[in-house]
């Protein structure tokens, strides 16, 4: 039989593809496998974590290039913040009786008074239930003034008058204890008036070598770190510890209230040698530990373990575990530890 070429040609071409995609026995590799996407972010198995450039620019990592260098030792001082007696001062009525609002109405908090301004009246209780009585007997004293106590006239007309409450000084009004009124004891303090611009820093210290050896001080507020001024050291236990007195420099007039809770880091004239990091670099590792973040590569960030020792609340001081010429993150090292 005579087989045609093209027909043959055909034959041998089929033939040919459908047995080469065919494994041999014992030679099958199964399905193949699904592709990951590799370029996100992601935590490797050594602990190092991938961040590819986009990543790094869209959660803003920035870093810096570390250089040891002599820092003073500090130590952080449990304290609060207090009122400047000088700028600052009490409302407190003389005699008891039922408050009545000052010309101006009764003063808010935050407002702004003059010193001298009246801010409430008392109205003794003696006026309430017997002025015309108690006019008498004010009349009556009077006329014996060689032979009556001065203490005891000054009483009868307390009783006579509304007592005129007045702000000792000038500033805001930080807190306020009357409504109308209220019935108040003699000695209450009605209003706190402070000038939030001469507050106050007073820590305290269970060693007083360390008040003794204090060359610069700071406080945290608000992400900064404000210097302080020392004024003085007491000299008389306060529950076991020496209060050290402090004025700032420079403030926010809306960042601190008096009675807050701050830290004080006081530097004293020792030096070590150390990195100065801003505090936004420190984090903890599973363990605990104190950890920074080195940029190993342009893509590549490793956990490393140091030593820390406070410096003045904005920075700290890492005296092991780094070294000369590294790149430390700085920020967005919370969102690269949070990387798994």
């Amino acid at each position: 039989m005579k087989i045609q070429f093209p027909k043959l040609l055909t034959v041998l071409f089929f033939l040919f593809f459908s047995t080469i995609g065919l494994a041999g026995e014992g030679h099958d590799h199964g399905a193949a496998p699904i592709s990951e996407n590799t370029g996100g972010p992601k935590r490797l198995p050594d602990g190092t974590v991938f961040a590819p450039k986009p990543t790094q620019r869209q959660i803003g990592v920035r870093t810096t290039l570390v250089t040891k260098d002599d820092l003073s030792r500090a130590v952080e001082l449990n304290a609060s913040v207090v009122m400047d007696p000088n700028f600052g001062g009490k409302a407190q009525t003389i005699v008891a009786g039922r408050v009545t609002p000052g010309p101006q109405g009764f003063p808010l908090l935050g407002q702004k008074v003059q010193r001298g301004d009246i801010l409430v009246y008392v109205v003794s209780e003696a006026t309430q239930t017997n002025k015309s009585l108690a006019e008498t007997r004010l009349q009556r004293l009077r006329q014996l003034t060689d032979t009556v106590p001065r203490k005891v006239i000054d009483e009868a007309e307390a009783a006579v008058a509304n007592e005129e409450v007045r702000s000792p000084v000038t500033g805001f009004i930080a807190s306020s204890n009357v409504v109308s009124g209220q019935v108040v004891d003699s000695r209450e303090t009605l209003f706190e008036i402070v000038d939030p611009a001469r507050l106050l820093i007073e820590a305290l210290t269970f060693d007083l070598s360390i008040a003794n050896d204090i060359a610069h001080a700071y406080i945290k507020v608000a992400d900064q770190s404000i210097p302080l001024n020392l004024i003085g050291v007491g000299r008389v236990m306060r529950g076991q510890a020496v209060p050290i007195v402090f004025s700032l420099s420079s403030i926010p007039s809306t960042s601190l209230a008096i009675g807050q809770p701050v830290k004080v880091f006081a530097q004293n004239t020792q030096t070590v040698k150390a990195y100065r990091l801003p505090v936004t670099a420190l984090m903890k590792n599973p363990a605990n530990q104190n950890i920074v973040w080195i940029k190993k590569t342009p893509e590549q960030f490793e956990p490393r373990a140091v030593t820390v020792e406070p410096l003045d609340g904005a920075n700290v001081a890492i005296t092991s575990g780094l070294n000369d010429g590294e790149l430390v993150v700085v920020r967005a090292a919370t969102l690269i530890n949070q990387i798994r």
